[in-house]
């Protein structure tokens, strides 16, 4: 969401505050092919990390999306400046739900603690085991699908007993078809299942936003 220009000026000077708090390897490593390896450890790393997050954030569009789907609400979508495609507006609400829980939790701050801790436990210029951060990285994959169902689940149950309902009535009397009575009502229900069940999701969305800082803290290695 944020424009690519202040990104990367947000970089630069994050990487500009990091090097004065980090020993740089000697000069001739600097100067020689060695540079490289660790290079590519620290795009590695900062890639993996970026994925973590990535994951958490399509943890509640998916979520979003098949509630929005089940609903009749997928026809509701807009421009996702994240991604750049079309999604709906309820996998909108979620991120930028998601969003504020993470930003009041202090989740950025606790981030950037981790970036400045990793570099205490695993110097600058050594190199560590990454096969622990392929392993924690492909774990973290599941956590998409595993908290997608567990957000989509009871609303999607809902809207199930209620299409079975609304079938049983267009059943019984046939002048009420689906697009005069069973969109609405779907729709209907699906807003107050959304507005009486914040209070709960915004457990769900600390708990995936706790699992996430997790998953950052076992790929940076970090001890606290």
């Amino acid at each position: 969401m944020i424009p690519l220009q202040v990104r990367i000026v947000f970089s630069v000077a994050l990487g500009i505050g990091i090097m004065g708090h980090v020993e740089p390897p000697s000069p001739s490593v600097l100067a020689s092919t060695q540079i490289l390896p660790i290079v590519f450890q620290e795009i590695f790393l900062g890639l993996v990390c970026g994925m973590i997050f990535s994951i958490l954030f399509a943890t509640v569009q998916l979520a979003g999306e098949k509630i929005a789907t089940t609903s009749g609400l997928a026809f509701a979508s807009q421009v996702d400046p994240s991604s750049g495609g079309q999604s709906p507006v309820i996998s909108q609400i979620f991120s930028l739900f998601l969003l504020i829980i993470f930003f009041s939790l202090n989740g950025h701050v606790v981030v950037f603690r981790y970036f400045f801790q990793s570099f205490d436990a695993i110097p600058f210029g050594e190199f560590r085991d990454f096969k622990t951060t392929i392993e924690v990285g492909l774990s973290a994959s599941g956590l998409l699908y595993e908290k997608a169902v567990i957000l989509a689940l009871p609303i999607v149950g809902l809207l199930f007993f209620m299409n079975v309902g609304i079938g049983f009535i267009t059943k019984s009397a046939p002048q009420l078809n689906l697009f005069s009575f069973g969109f609405p009502l779907t729709i209907l229900g699906t807003f107050f299942a959304l507005y009486f069940s914040v209070d709960a999701l915004q457990f769900v969305f600390g708990e995936i936003i706790d699992e996430a800082i997790g998953y950052l803290k076992l790929v940076l290695q970090v001890e606290k």
